[in-house]
């Protein structure tokens, strides 16, 4: 029989391969190979079986590196906040009071009887220089605790002085209503400070501005004005108090339970309390110097760095009540009064000035002042202290100034951060090292040029003046002057420690979002 014949699209059948096999596989899935896959499968099957045991066995060391370095974050987070605890617990900083602040709090809290927390009867003059937009302060909780700290003192042994610049009707409303409120001698005061009388410097584009320092100065000063009304009063006390929260009997504890002696009595020229602008960081850094002139570190515990001796810092770190500086600030702060009352108070320490260099430098009786280079700033809170050391001492200071401040009177800027502060305190132990290397870091404190200069020495500093005026148009506009540093040889006053090449000035006339002071940028040096 003859075959029958071939269709055309009959096709002879091959043997099919392994490989053929897999890509038929894959290709009935609707897929092409990869390219990588189709070369390690025409491998031989040693070489595939090496390649995959490398490849399973790197992706294994991936995964069991990174178990373990979750592993070890985990650990770290652990120990962490088991450190955390443990510190909170056991060793939690300036919170255990001294046995003598625990006695006046429990006199403070256990009875109401007016005065009981001033068992010498010393006499306190309070001032406060405030901006108190809508009168939100001397109508809450600043003027409640004012109130309070009155009947802790005793209304007899006390007068509160409060200035007020252009208070707005809100704020006039609270004055009124807090004065009738007081049972004690009072000054509530709300005027219009005329700025004219402020003396100004020329900024470069040859317009006359108004320190920022200098305004502050005048603005306190005036709250000292009825000791000047009335010089007969004597005061063992001054305190002054910003537009801080704080708790009353604190305020008790930092006037007399700060640094006392054998018979009870606090001892020192000045004593600061440490304010807060939230729960952790410190605020005042600009008025506050440690014991040898420093600016402060980085604004958290425990603030103050290692240069030099580090005396400040150790004081911090060794938890105790009087920590030894040169100035400091801190919202709240305590004077002894005769300094701000006589021109030449009896009891001068060994070593001070003479009358003849108190005259010189017009630090007595003392009162807020200003640097008056125009590009040379220091606080007025620093310049006071400054002051008070060189009428104490003179040049003659050795183991402490009499200016201390105070960690475990804590105050804040607002009342919610008050409430936090006894719980953050609790765990700042921890914060030592990683404050130091951060100041390492940084380069903190900064250097000050005049640090050293010591009150009555004679000295050659670098100081900027004009040496061509220019014309200023409406607006400011105009050719400014023209100036340079000069070397200036003169007799150095106290407070060069507080300075820094910098100024700020009142913004006269500020757009909405603006703020009331103004960085004026250092002018370049004319060569």
């Amino acid at each position: 029989m003859a075959p029958s014949p071939r269709r055309s699209e009959e096709y002879e059948l091959l043997q099919r391969t392994s490989s053929d096999s897999t890509q038929a596989s894959d290709l009935d899935f609707g897929y092409d190979v990869p390219a990588w896959r189709s070369g390690y499968l025409r491998l031989p099957a040693w070489s595939r079986i090496r390649t995959y045991t490398y490849l399973f066995c790197s992706t294994r060391k991936r995964r069991l590196h990174c178990r373990l370095i979750c592993h070890a974050f985990t650990a770290i987070a652990c120990c962490t906040i088991i450190l955390v605890i443990l510190t909170a617990l056991f060793r939690p900083s300036y919170t255990h009071l001294p046995d003598h602040y625990k006695v006046l709090r429990s006199i403070c809290s256990e009875s109401s009887k007016p005065g009981r927390g001033n068992v010498n009867n010393e006499k306190v003059f309070i001032a406060a220089a405030l901006y108190d937009p809508g009168g939100t302060l001397v109508g809450g909780d600043w003027g409640n605790a004012v109130l309070h700290l009155v009947d802790l003192l005793g209304p007899e042994n006390v007068h509160l002085s409060v200035y007020e610049n252009d208070a707005d009707p809100s704020a006039n409303a609270a004055l009124d209503k807090l004065r009738e409120k007081l049972d004690c001698n009072s000054s509530l005061v709300s005027e219009h400070l005329p700025l004219e009388d402020i003396p100004r410097v020329t900024i470069p584009t040859g317009e006359r501005r108004m320190k920022r320092i200098a305004f502050l100065a005048e603005v306190r000063n005036r709250a000292l004005r009825p000791l000047e009304a009335n010089p007969s009063a004597h005061y063992d006390r001054v305190l002054f108090i910003n537009d801080v929260m704080f708790n009353p009997i604190d305020a008790i504890h930092l006037l007399f339970s700060t640094n006392i002696d054998t018979s009870g009595r606090a001892q020192y020229g000045a004593v600061c309390a440490v304010d807060f602008i939230n729960a952790f960081k410190f605020y005042d850094t600009f008025a506050t110097r440690d014991f040898e002139g420093y600016a402060m570190g980085i604004p958290f515990f425990p603030w103050f760095t290692d240069a030099g001796n580090g005396i400040s810092r150790r004081d911090v770190l060794d938890q105790k009540d009087a920590v030894r500086v040169r100035a400091c600030w801190g919202g709240m702060t305590a004077f002894e009064a005769k300094w701000f009352l006589e021109t030449h108070p009896e009891g001068l320490v060994s070593g001070g000035p003479s009358l003849d260099a108190e005259a010189a430098l017009n630090v007595s009786p003392l009162r807020f002042r200003y640097e008056e280079d125009p590009f040379w700033d220091a606080s007025e809170c620093c310049l006071v202290h400054a002051d008070l050391t060189y009428l104490r001492h003179g040049r003659n200071i050795t183991t402490h100034s009499g200016i201390f401040t105070n960690p475990y009177v804590r105050v804040a800027y607002d009342s919610r951060t008050l409430s936090w502060l006894p719980l953050t305190r609790r765990t700042e132990r921890l914060y030592s090292f990683v404050h130091n290397t951060l100041n390492h870091l940084i380069g903190m404190p900064y250097p000050n040029p005049r640090r050293l200069e010591q009150p009555g020495e004679e000295v050659v500093e670098k100081v900027w003046s004009w040496d061509k005026s220019g014309e200023v148009t409406q607006g400011g506009a105009g050719t400014g002057p023209e100036g340079s540093y000069h070397d200036v040889k003169r007799v150095a006053g106290p407070g060069r420690f507080c300075g820094g090449r910098t100024l700020l000035v009142l913004n006269d006339d500020p757009k909405p979002g603006e703020k009331k002071w103004v960085s004026v940028p250092l002018p370049a040096v004319s060569r």
